[in-house]
């Protein structure tokens, strides 16, 4: 995520700003130039930047309720932003543990949808793509009459992403997190998860890929219920390390690539902030170890270059945690299968760029049953292995 300047007074500003700390300047995310900018306000109640007076454009909707900090177009019909549009199901936003809830994922969800605009990746919506458009519901969990609760599943099916609301909820997600005996769990982590399954259908599946994925991934046609089943029931082969990302990953292809993806995600978008900061790693005596972010990760050559770059920084910032007393930021090992895997994502995401990737701020663009912990349709895991 990059660093971005106030227009009004060169101040530092941030992706989830709402105001300039320095001159008081509402700010906002404007997606069609994918920046931030200071906003001035009209007498017509629109907005205008202040850099340039003349681009005129609405807050998101969901700006009343201080979920968003997203701009419209103000010649856009649709009142909500291109990312609050996808949403069809919402926490309540009468009650505070709901308010709260959607504001947390509200803010992961903006950073998935930057990432997905920076490459152009698709994301048509039900109304532009009634069977397979992009949508989300964010679910409540079911409480029954003798007060026991049923978790909502977070998952994926034609286009249609449900998030547990609850996971917005930092005990509710850390017990999860440690009953499934995971290194990590966070909302932005299952938004692009679940936008990796999506990514399948649309990149994959429908981008007469699937040859070239079998090749990396496996055969994804083997039975996906069984397949959950086996690793709920008896965990992960022994070498999974060898060759996946993650426990989850090696269930069965379909979870492998999108396990993949998300990480894929998670270094381009930690590197272009580690970019942003000027942050460079230069270890005395271990010049092995020395790394800079000299290039934009958004625009990288390889997947060899991306982790070549995020292999000494995670490194450092893992220690630098550890001196804390807290979890590593990236407990993962990237073998040389994974980064193979990294690099068939890589290939895909920038094959399907449709735009010329120039700064940011330069560029001008235009009910499923849902089962398991994630992924597809498959059987309920056995008790206490639900999320």
């Amino acid at each position: 995520m990059r660093l971005y300047d106030c227009d009004h007074c060169g101040q530092p500003i941030h992706f989830d700003n709402r105001s300039c700390v320095n001159c008081g300047h509402r700010l906002a995310f404007v997606p069609e130039m994918l920046a931030m900018h200071a906003l001035a306000e009209d007498e017509d109640g629109t907005w205008h930047l202040v850099a340039r007076p003349e681009r005129k454009v609405r807050l998101c909707a969901n700006t009343a309720l201080d979920v968003c900090n997203w701009t419209v177009a103000a010649e856009e019909v649709h009142p909500f932003c291109p990312a609050c549009r996808h949403n069809r199901l919402v926490p309540d936003a009468s009650t505070e543990v709901g308010l709260n809830q959607w504001r947390r994922i509200s803010q992961a969800q903006r950073h998935l949808f930057y990432s997905l605009m920076r490459w152009n990746l698709p994301r048509t919506t039900r109304q532009e793509d009634p069977e397979n458009g992009l949508v989300f519901d964010f679910l409540v969990d079911e409480v029954r009459e003798d007060g026991t609760i049923v978790p909502a599943m977070t998952g994926h099916e034609d286009g249609l992403i449900a998030i547990r609301a609850a996971e917005a909820d930092d005990v509710t997600r850390e017990q999860v997190r440690v009953s499934m005996n995971e290194p990590y769990r966070t909302l932005l982590g299952h938004f692009r998860h679940e936008i990796g399954h999506y990514m399948w259908d649309k990149l994959v599946r429908d981008g007469a890929r699937l040859a070239e994925f079998r090749e990396v991934f496996g055969d994804e046609t083997a039975d996906y219920g069984e397949a959950l089943k086996r690793n709920y029931e008896e965990g992960p082969p022994p070498d999974w390390q060898e060759k996946f990302i993650s426990t989850y990953a090696s269930s069965h292809p379909w979870e492998d690539f999108a396990e993949t993806f998300a990480h894929y995600l998670h270094i381009v978008d930690t590197l272009e902030t580690a970019r942003a900061y000027g942050i460079s790693i230069e270890p005395r005596r271990h010049q092995e170890l020395a790394a800079e972010v000299a290039f934009n990760p958004y625009k990288a050559e390889s997947s060899e270059q991306l982790v070549a770059a995020w292999v000494p920084l995670s490194l450092a910032i893992n220690g630098i945690h550890r001196s804390m007393g807290v979890p590593d930021l990236y407990p993962f090992i990237l073998t040389p299968s994974v980064v193979t895997k990294l690099e068939f994502i890589h290939q895909l995401v920038h094959q399907n760029t449709q735009i010329d990737l120039k700064q940011p701020s330069e560029v001008e663009l235009g009910s499923a049953s849902i089962q398991g912990r994630d992924g597809r349709i498959a059987p309920a895991p056995p008790a206490g292995l639900a999320s």
